[in-house]
C-alpha cells in the first residue's frame, strides 16, 4: 500500500493543476446537486419492530387525523379562577379558534370540553393536531403556531405553544467557528508557517464542503435525522484537518532532510498517507458498523459521517500533495526556506525535545505511571454506573426557548406527567369489538400504579380504532415513567378480540433507548474485536493490539463517567451552558464508541508504528519506545488539540443532543491522546519490553502484510536508488 500511495503522491504533485481542477469541479457539481435535490431532515426517531412504532403505523393507516404531530398550548390567566369567568372563557375560546385555523392544523381541542383546566382555574391546555409529522411541518407553519395568542398576551395572559411540533433542525452558528479558529492557531504554532497552516486548513475545508454537499444531495432520496449532518460536519472537520496535518508534517520533515519537493511529497503520502488511510478506514468501518444494530436512523447517521471521513481521506492523499506542490518550500518556516538542503538536513538526530524528555520520564517511572493512570481513569469512570439513557424532552431544552417555556408552564400548572402523555391504540375487526374492549382497557390502565388520568376515547370514522390519552404522574424521562410503560403493556396484554398498543413520544423514546442499550454490548464487542484484528495486521504483534483495545476501553469508560457527571448529574454544568441536567441521549454511547474507536486507532498507529519501525531496524525495545514518542508527540499533540477545538466548538450550541455529543467527543479525544496513548501506552510498552513484539510464526505467515509502515516502499526506494538509501 505504501508504494502505491508513494506513486499517487508524486503523480498528484506533477499533475497538481488537474487534481485541483477535478476537486473544484466535484465541489461545484455536488453543490449544485445539493441546492436542487436537498430534502428536509427528520426530527423524529423511528424504531421499526417496536410496539410504539407499530401503533404509529396503524394510526397512519386507520386514523390519519391522529397520526400527525401534536402541539400543546399552555394558557395561564393573570389571576386564579379567571378561566371560569365569562371573560376568561372568551379569551381561551378565541385562542383555540385561532389555533384551529392555522395552516397545516387539523383541529384544536377546546379545554372546557375535555376539562383540561387546573383545579385553581388559572391554567388550561389546548391540544392541537397537525396533519403532517413534526419533520413535515414547514417553518412558516411552525412560526404561525408560535405566534398564536398574541392578542391575549397583550391583555396580560401568558400563551406558550409547545409540543413535538417545535422539534426543529438544530442550527449551526458561530460558536463552532471558534473551534476552527483555535485549530488554525494550533496549526500556525505547530508549523511556524502561515502557508503550511492555511494550506492544511484549506485542504480540510474543501473536503468537508465536498462531503456535506454530497450528503445534502442525497437527502432528497434518503431521510436524514436532524443530527446526522451536524455529526458529519463535526467529524469531517476534525479528521480532515488532522489527516492533512499528518501528511504536511511528514512532507516538511522530508524537505528538511534534503529531498526534492516531488520526492518529499511522495514519501510523505507513502508513509504518513498509509497511516491516514488505515486510520480513516477504521473510522469508516466503525461508523458503518452501526448498521449491525439494525436501527435505521442510527445507520443513516453512521453512514453519513463515514462518507465525510472517506472524502477527507481521499482529499488528504490527492489534493494535499497537489497543494504542497504549489506551495513548494514555503511550507517551511521563513528562516529555512532559502537554505540549501545540506544546511537544513540535520547532521545528527536531535533527541532533546519535549517528546523525548517525556518518553524517557514515562518509561523510567513506568510502574507508578501505569498505576496512577489506571486509578485516575477508574475514578473518572465511576459516575458511568449511574448512566441513564433517554431521548431528550422539552425539559432539557435551553431556558427561554418556546418549547422550554411551554414545558415549564405545563409542569407549573398541571405537573410533570402532562408533558409526557402516552397514547393507547385499541383496534379490532369490528366497531362492536372495539367498543367492548375500550372500557376494559380503560379500567386496567386506571388501576395501574403511576397513572394520573385516562382521557375519553377518540374513535376513527370506521369505529374500529380508538385512541386513549394516558397521563402519567411523572415526567417523560423519569425512571418511574419507563416502569409505567412496561406495567401498562403487561396489564392490557391479555385483552381478547382486540389489539392494544401503547405509543406516544414518551413511549417511543423509551423503546428507542432500550433497543440501543441492548445493542451497546454487542457493538462494543464488535469494535474491540475489530481493533485487535486490525492492529495485529499492522504491528505483527499480539500484546500491542490487546493493550490498544484495553486502552480504548479505559477511554470510553472515563468519557462516559465525565459526561454523566456533567450532563446527567449536573456537576459543572454551567461551564458548558447546560440549563437542566437530564439523562444522556439514547444513541450517544454507541455513537461515541464508534467514533472514539477510529480516533484512538489513529493515534495508536502514528505513535506505535514508529516504535516498531525502530525496533525492527535494530533499536532496543526501550529505545524504540522513546523514539516513537519523541518523533510523534508533537504531531499527535497538535492533532488532538485540533480535534478537541473542533468538537468543543459544538458544545456551545443550544441543542442538548449536539452539545453532549461535542462535549463527549472532545473529552474522549483529550483522555485518549494525552492520558492513554501518550502516557499509559509508552509506559506499558516499556514494561512489556521485547515481548510487546512477539507473534507466533504460524500467525505471522497467515496474516496478510498491509505494509502500513512502508517496509515495501523502503525496499522499492533501495532498489531504485541504492546509493541514496
Amino acid at each position: 500500500m505504501a508504494t502505491l500511495l508513494y506513486r499517487l503522491g508524486r503523480a498528484s504533485l506533477r499533475r497538481r493543476r488537474l487534481v485541483v481542477a477535478v476537486w473544484l469541479v466535484v465541489l461545484v457539481g455536488l453543490g449544485l446537486a445539493a441546492a436542487t435535490l436537498r430534502g428536509p431532515t427528520a426530527s423524529n426517531f423511528t424504531m421499526p419492530g417496536t410496539e410504539s412504532q407499530r401503533a404509529l403505523d396503524l394510526l397512519a393507516d386507520r386514523f390519519p387525523a391522529a397520526s400527525g404531530a401534536t402541539g400543546t398550548i399552555a394558557v395561564k390567566a393573570p389571576q386564579e379562577g379567571q378561566l371560569l369567568s365569562p371573560e376568561g372563557q372568551a379569551v381561551v375560546k378565541e385562542v383555540t379558534q385561532e389555533a384551529a385555523t392555522l395552516p397545516g392544523v387539523v383541529g384544536a381541542v377546546d379545554p372546557y370540553q375535555v376539562k383540561a383546566l387546573s383545579p385553581d382555574g388559572r391554567y388550561a391546555l389546548i391540544q392541537v393536531q397537525f396533519a403532517g409529522r413534526a419533520d413535515e411541518v414547514t417553518d412558516a407553519q411552525r412560526t404561525a403556531y408560535e405566534e398564536v395568542g398574541a392578542r391575549a398576551e397583550q391583555q396580560g395572559w401568558q400563551i406558550a405553544p409547545g409540543g413535538e411540533v417545535l422539534n426543529g433542525e438544530p442550527e449551526v452558528g458561530s460558536t463552532e467557528a471558534l473551534g476552527v479558529l483555535v485549530a488554525a492557531i494550533v496549526l500556525i504554532i505547530t508549523f511556524g508557517s502561515l502557508v503550511a497552516a492555511g494550506m492544511t486548513m484549506l485542504n480540510a475545508l474543501i473536503g468537508v464542503a465536498v462531503g456535506m454537499a454530497g450528503l445534502f444531495a442525497l437527502s432528497g432520496a434518503v431521510e436524514l435525522t436532524s443530527t446526522a449532518p451536524i455529526l458529519a460536519l463535526m467529524l469531517g472537520l476534525a479528521v480532515g484537518i488532522d489527516y492533512s496535518l499528518f501528511i504536511t508534517s511528514r512532507h516538511r520533515q522530508n524537505l528538511l532532510d534534503g529531498q526534492e519537493p516531488e520526492e518529499a511529497v511522495g514519501r510523505a503520502v507513502g508513509t504518513a498517507g498509509s497511516a491516514v488511510v488505515f486510520a480513516g478506514a477504521t473510522v469508516v468501518i466503525a461508523l458503518a458498523g452501526l448498521a449491525v444494530v439494525n436501527i435505521p436512523f442510527l445507520t443513516v447517521m453512521g453512514l453519513a459521517a463515514a462518507g465525510t471521513v472517506s472524502v477527507a481521506v481521499l482529499v488528504a492523499i490527492t489534493l494535499a500533495p497537489a497543494l504542497l506542490g504549489f506551495a513548494g518550500r514555503k511550507v517551511l518556516p521563513r528562516r529555512l526556506r532559502d537554505a540549501a538542503p545540506a544546511e537544513t538536513a540535520p547532521a545528527a538526530e536531535d533527541r532533546s525535545g519535549f517528546g523525548f524528555r517525556w518518553a524517557r520520564w514515562v518509561t523510567r517511572l513506568r510502574i507508578p505511571v501505569i498505576l496512577v493512570g489506571l486509578l485516575g481513569l477508574g475514578l473518572l469512570a465511576l459516575p458511568a454506573q449511574d448512566m441513564r439513557l433517554a431521548l431528550p424532552d422539552a425539559s432539557a431544552a435551553a431556558e427561554g426557548t418556546p418549547a422550554r417555556v411551554s414545558n415549564d408552564l405545563i409542569q407549573e400548572g398541571f405537573g410533570p406527567g402532562f408533558t409526557g402523555r402516552l397514547a393507547v391504540v385499541v383496534t379490532a375487526d369490528s366497531p362492536q369489538a372495539t367498543q367492548a374492549a375500550v372500557p376494559q382497557v380503560t379500567a386496567l390502565i386506571q388501576k395501574t400504579d403511576g397513572v394520573l388520568a385516562v382521557a375519553p376515547p377518540q374513535l376513527d370514522p370506521s369505529g374500529r380504532t380508538a385512541l386513549l390519552g394516558v397521563i402519567p404522574k411523572t415526567g417523560p424521562t423519569d425512571a418511574a415513567t419507563e416502569t409505567l410503560v412496561h406495567d401498562i403493556r403487561d396489564q392490557v396484554g391479555g385483552i381478547q378480540n382486540a389489539d392494544v398498543l401503547l405509543t406516544g413520544v414518551t413511549a417511543i423514546g423509551i423503546d428507542v433507548s432500550e433497543k440501543l442499550s441492548d445493542a451497546l454490548p454487542v457493538y462494543l464487542l464488535l469494535v474491540v474485536g475489530l481493533s485487535v484484528l486490525l492492529l495485529m495486521l499492522v504491528f505483527r504483534s499480539i500484546l500491542v493490539p490487546v493493550k490498544a483495545a484495553l486502552g480504548f476501553l479505559l477511554t470510553v469508560a472515563a468519557t462516559f463517567g465525565i459526561t454523566v457527571a456533567v450532563f446527567q448529574q449536573g456537576h459543572l454544568a454551567d461551564l458548558v451552558g447546560l440549563d437542566t441536567p437530564a439523562p444522556l441521549v439514547s444513541f450517544l454511547p454507541i455513537l461515541l464508541i464508534g467514533i472514539l474507536f477510529g480516533l484512538a486507532m489513529d493515534y495508536e498507529v502514528f505513535l506505535v508504528s514508529r516504535m516498531r519501525e525502530d525496533f525492527v531496524h535494530g533499536d532496543s525495545a526501550q529505545q524504540a519506545t522513546i523514539n516513537g514518542m519523541g518523533h510523534g508527540a508533537r504531531v499527535v499533540t497538535a492533532a488532538a488539540l485540533i480535534m478537541i477545538s473542533v468538537f468543543g466548538g459544538f458544545v456551545f450550541l443550544e441543542d442538548p443532543i449536539i452539545k453532549s455529543m461535542g462535549f463527549a467527543l472532545a473529552i474522549g479525544v483529550a483522555i485518549d491522546a494525552f492520558v492513554v496513548r501518550m502516557t499509559i501506552v509508552p509506559a506499558v510498552m516499556s514494561l512489556l519490553n521485547n515481548a510487546a513484539w512477539w507473534l507466533p510464526r504460524w500467525l505471522n505467515r497467515a496474516l496478510p502484510n498491509v505494509d502500513v509502515e512502508g517496509e515495501g516502499l523502503r525496499a522499492h526506494l533501495a532498489e531504485r536508488e541504492p546509493a541514496n538509501v
